[in-house]
């Protein structure tokens, strides 16, 4: 259904079919290759942002096109029209194929259709809901969270959702589909008080419809709703927030979205490519202990409806469920196909792109680290002084070196085994694979974030998801302000 659901969007208006993809691939493969794929690609976008009770902005956009790459070893020909017909099929073809040398003729297998599990519904976000429905939506979060507290001084809230039908042939006789929904809503207040202006913010998304964001939570508040009471509750916390201590000391990590910090300092060194290359501080390093034995990381594409999820990658590998790192033994890495194939490795469904107009890569679908067996309360209770971290902003990583630099956007003081005072300006300060082996104590309360992961690498983005438990470091540098 989804293959014909894709043929009928982005072959059929230009009197296309799977014989055209076909005679496509063997018109690369005159000259001699060891793959080629064609990634064909419609997607449109909506978004509204509210802005103190006004629509400051509102966009839609449509995109269509194709990609066909060529790889001849490490080589690879790429090319990219922004429309679909015979004509810029065969140019970009001819395009592509110009890394080899003409002569000899490469193999390509007949195109059968991959099976895969979706992982979410095949249904377009942006048309469950009329124009007024998204409006009125944030016009009742902006009303809500001003009667939530009188120190609100400003209210940014948006929604926005994007469909995308895409189509995969490959020399490997791949032939896949997906359709692929997704939405996101956020909310951001400042709070003023005296001279201290200070913000929060929460968001929520995932691979579903609209009316996921509207029903009603486990605390009996409509999940939008929730958004707001978050926003606001952070910013209060940080208009009492003291200056952040510096030195070395642990550090617990709260569930949920610090999994972020994994994700830059560890995750992305785990990418197939970085490892091909040598220039990861993992390469090389597969069966050796990387990280305590309290942890277990996977990279798992397969969960229902998550921002990360794939019911396919942009090759038309399945999504799947990787284990990278098992009781701290290195297990493996993520890799898409050139890499894969270069390394001696199979595809784990982690070739992706931000668009046609870009080419696959190794990225990160839902990285998590696993649940252990300590209380949440009994991590705090251990610390006798040092910083607790439920939440976080923006952060830097060097893949080669593994060192990192992360600011928290939400942090405590823990004193005595307990959470007390808020500070601000706390950064977090390491080496992922080094601070990988101080963790001491996993909780058992695993989360994953709210859905609102945006991962670049290389100029593209794309959605990915993170989560962790409670984790304890032993020993890492604080860089605050004290």
């Amino acid at each position: 259904m989804t293959l014909e659901k894709a043929s009928a969007t982005l072959l059929q208006p230009a009197g296309l079919d799977l014989n055209d993809l076909e005679r496509i691939l063997s018109r690369i493969h005159s000259h001699k290759l060891d793959y080629s794929d064609i990634y064909l690609q419609s997607a449109r976008h909506e978004s509204w942002v509210l802005e103190d009770g006004i629509v400051k902005e509102g966009s839609f956009n449509i995109e269509q096109g194709v990609g066909i790459r060529a790889i001849d070893g490490e080589k690879t020909g790429f090319a990219y029209a922004d429309e679909v017909t015979l004509d810029s099929l065969q140019q970009s073809a001819d395009a592509a194929r110009g890394i080899a040398a003409s002569g000899g003729e490469g193999k390509v297998n007949a195109l059968a259709g991959v099976g895969s599990a979706k992982r979410y519904p095949a249904i377009d976000p942006i048309g469950t809901w009329e124009q007024q429905q998204k409006l009125s939506l944030l016009q009742e979060m902006d009303a809500y969270v001003r009667a939530l507290d009188s120190r609100v001084q400003q209210v940014i809230v948006s929604l926005s959702a994007a469909y995308e039908e895409v189509l995969v042939a490959a020399s490997d006789g791949t032939l896949a589909a997906d359709v692929r929904p997704l939405v996101r809503l956020n909310c951001s207040v400042i709070m003023v008080e005296g001279d201290r202006r200070e913000r929060g913010s929460a968001g929520m998304g995932g691979r579903y419809g609209f009316e996921q964001l509207d029903v009603t939570d486990d605390q009996d508040r409509r999940r939008a709703l929730q958004l707001c009471h978050e926003a606001v509750r952070q910013a209060e916390v940080n208009l009492r927030a003291v200056d952040a201590p510096a030195g070395e000391m642990p550090v617990v990590l709260g569930p949920g979205w610090p999994g972020v910090l994994l994700h830059e300092a560890v995750g992305h060194g785990l990418e197939g490519d970085f490892n091909r290359k040598g220039s990861s501080a993992f390469a090389g390093r597969i069966g050796e202990k990387v990280a305590s034995e309290l942890c277990t990381v996977v990279d798992d594409g397969t969960l229902e409806g998550r921002r990360g999820s794939v019911s396919i990658d942009d090759e038309g590998t399945e999504g799947q469920h990787t284990v990278l790192i098992e009781h701290g033994i290195l297990k493996g890495y993520m890799q898409d196909k050139l890499n894969a194939r270069l390394m001696g490795m199979a595809p784990t469904g982690n070739g992706r792109r931000e668009s046609y107009a870009h080419m696959p890569m190794p990225r990160m679908t839902n990285t998590y680290m696993l649940g252990g067996d300590k209380e949440p309360g009994e991590i705090i209770a251990s610390v006798e002084r040092g910083v607790y971290a439920p939440n976080f902003g923006g952060g830097q990583v060097d893949i080669t070196s593994g060192k990192f630099v992360f600011s928290a956007s939400e942090a405590y003081l823990i004193e005595n085994g307990k959470i007390t005072t808020p500070i601000k300006g706390a950064t977090l300060i390491g080496n992922g694979p080094e601070a990988m082996q101080t963790i001491s104590m996993v909780g058992n309360d695993l989360s994953l974030d709210k859905g609102v992961g945006v991962c670049g690498k290389e100029g593209q983005s794309v959605p990915v998801g993170v989560g962790q438990p409670t984790l304890k470091l032993d020993r890492l540098t604080v860089g605050g302000t004290d």
